[in-house]
C-alpha cells in the first residue's frame, strides 16, 4: 500500500521568526574592501537610497537584477552577498 509522504512546507512555522532569516552582507563587503556608499553607487549605476536599504537589510524582496549588479561590481559570489541564518530553536 502506497503511504502519502508528508509535505514538508507544510512544517513550516507561521511565526517568520521562527523560519530564521537571510542577512544582506553588503555592509561588511563594503568595510572589507574600503568602499564608500557613494563609490558602490557609480560603480553599479545604482541610486544611493537602494543600496542604502540594502546594505542595512531593509529590503523585503531581492531583485536578481541587483544582485548581479553588486556581485559584478564587487567581483564577489551570491554566497559572500547573502547569508541564511537558521532560527535558533
Amino acid at each position: 500500500m502506497y503511504k502519502k509522504k508528508e509535505n514538508p512546507l507544510r512544517l513550516l512555522p507561521a511565526d517568520p521568526e521562527k523560519r530564521g532569516k537571510i542577512k544582506i552582507r553588503l555592509e561588511d563587503i563594503l568595510k572589507e574592501r574600503d568602499i564608500s556608499l557613494n563609490q558602490l553607487s557609480f560603480r553599479a549605476e545604482m541610486q544611493r537610497t537602494q543600496l542604502r536599504n540594502y546594505r542595512d537589510n531593509k529590503v523585503q524582496r531581492l531583485d536578481i537584477d541587483i544582485l548581479l549588479r553588486l556581485c559584478y561590481v564587487l567581483e564577489c559570489d551570491l554566497t559572500d552577498l547573502i547569508e541564511y541564518i537558521p532560527p535558533e530553536d
